[in-house]
């Protein structure tokens, strides 16, 4: 990797450091409407030394401005994480005097939207440091956008290339240039987040509960205001709209932009977004049906109460609403799928994604014909795209890896001494971006501030891969990457 490319990163870094210092400015104004001067501190000297940082990194620059290449981004994309994540966790041992382990798994759960979380006293929590949570949610999630769209398709991860269409295209038929779309992207990201705190608002919650839980739902995150996550409210309005929000922040962003600059059909016409709203409802009938036969609840309260907890679950945002790990054993393994599933492409979801299980039902139905008529040519198709090797190495190769990952995580927390249970959800929880795990420990009604330095410093690393599609993050380890 030559010296002119990796200063050209130095800087791309800088500036993320930048925008998070000047970011702080907003906790620091909701300190002094709260009049929390006691904390204005903390954020003051974390936002003077995320920004000398960052000045540092920009005025290495060379006047030589090389292009990146594939293997430059894989280190950009990665770093920036990383190094975004390092600086933003200051305002939090700063306010809490907490460890810095705390700081960066709850810094690295918000950036990477998450959601799980070592804090807990959050109804009585500075103002400052609920905001600042929040907010890395939703940088988290405007970013994630960006590279699902921009980046991943680019470096042929995960299968992602069937989605290069729209993005090399994007500059041709949705906007005249690629920053302008990304700023179509960013100005409906801010609108969408006007617009769920508004509905937050008017169905029941604070100013500052709306704007906090708007940020958290719309970029699938999973944060609360309340230890009690979404069940501190007991207004139905609430809980629909907080299903709405996550399901609008699971779908794709790129679709939302061409539906308003007038192709009303792209979002009812893509089979992603048609297979991912059907599975919603699909399992919200059949789990609210059973939990209405095995419950006290009648079957429109079941119906709401299922409808929130999956929907949670399955757009991996990691609200809830009363323990679902309480309705028996058949919820709990339930959930425990659920938590793969994820949502879109081009959202603020993770997961394995809807449209992975949509290729491999296709690659099965292909499989079955082939089998009857082993001579016959049949083409492998997703929502138009031809299916080739290419991808279906990538797809392979990911779905692998991203099973081993767990895997190997699940046996690392429980060599450190996890029960099987929290080992195996908290594993399944970090890499595919949900937030709660199983258990009394880190279950929906619990945290994660119990376990072992060690486990949480594994499951930060979950969080990092999952959120990365694991292998943008696995080729730095590997001897050949660093050769020229």
């Amino acid at each position: 990797m030559s010296i002119a490319a990796m200063r050209l990163i130095s800087f791309i870094v800088g500036i993320f450091l930048i925008t998070l210092a000047i970011s702080m400015a907003i906790p620091m104004i909701t300190l002094v409407v709260y009049e929390r001067s006691e904390d204005l501190s903390a954020f003051l000297w974390s936002s003077l030394i995320t920004f000398v940082c960052g000045l540092l990194l920009i005025v290495q620059r060379s006047t030589e401005v090389p292009q990146l290449r594939p293997r430059d981004m894989y280190l950009l994309t990665t770093g920036s994480w990383l190094v975004v994540c390092i600086f933003a966790a200051l305002p939090m041992v700063f306010i809490r005097h907490i460890s810095y382990t705390d700081a960066f798994f709850e810094t690295m759960s918000g950036i990477t939207t998450t959601g799980s979380t070592v804090l807990t006293g959050l109804d009585s929590a500075s103002p400052g440091l609920l905001i600042w949570r929040s907010m890395l949610h939703w940088l988290g999630g405007i970013g994630f956008i960006g590279m699902a769209v921009a980046v991943l398709p680019l470096l042929r991860v995960g299968g992602m290339r069937l989605f290069q269409t729209e993005s090399s295209d994007w500059s041709e038929k949705v906007t005249p240039r690629s920053h302008v779309a990304a700023k179509y992207i960013l100005l409906l990201y801010l609108g969408l987040t006007g617009a769920a705190t508004l509905a937050l608002w008017i169905a029941g919650m604070t100013p500052f509960e709306a704007i906090n839980h708007a940020m958290s739902l719309i970029s699938t995150g999973g944060f609360s205001t309340s230890d009690s996550s979404l069940g501190h409210w007991t207004q139905p309005a609430i809980h629909w709209v907080a299903v709405v929000i996550m399901i609008v922040g699971s779908l794709p962003f790129t679709l939302y932009v061409a539906t308003l600059r007038g192709n009303r059909r792209a979002l009812y016409k893509d089979h992603q977004v048609r297979g991912f709203l059907g599975f919603l409802l699909v399992t919200w009938l059949a789990v609210g049906t059973w939990l209405c036969f095995h419950s006290d609840y009648g079957w429109w309260e079941a119906f709401r109460i299922v409808a929130v907890n999956v929907t949670s679950i399955v757009t991996t945002t990691g609200v809830a609403v009363g323990d679902y790990t309480l309705w028996g054993s058949f919820a709990v393994l339930l959930f425990f799928y659920l938590t793969f599933v994820g949502g879109c492409s081009g959202s603020t979801a993770g997961g394995l994604k809807i449209f992975r299980f949509q290729v491999a039902a296709t690659l099965l139905v292909s499989s079955l014909k082939q089998l009857i008529h082993p001579r016959a040519v049949i083409q492998k198709k997703y929502n138009g795209h031809p299916i080739d090797e290419e991808i279906l190495r990538s797809l392979l190769t990911f779905s692998f890896f991203f099973t081993i990952t767990i895997a190997l995580i699940a046996l690392g927390l429980a060599l450190i001494g996890l029960d099987w249970t929290t080992a195996l959800s908290g594993a399944a929880t970090s890499v595919c971006n949900v937030g709660p795990g199983l258990g009394t420990i880190i279950g929906p009604a619990g945290n994660f501030a119990s376990l072992p330095d060690s486990a949480k410093w594994l499951l930060t690393i979950g969080m990092l891969l999952g959120r990365l599609e694991i292998l943008t993050v696995l080729v730095l380890i590997t001897p050949v990457f660093w050769r020229y």
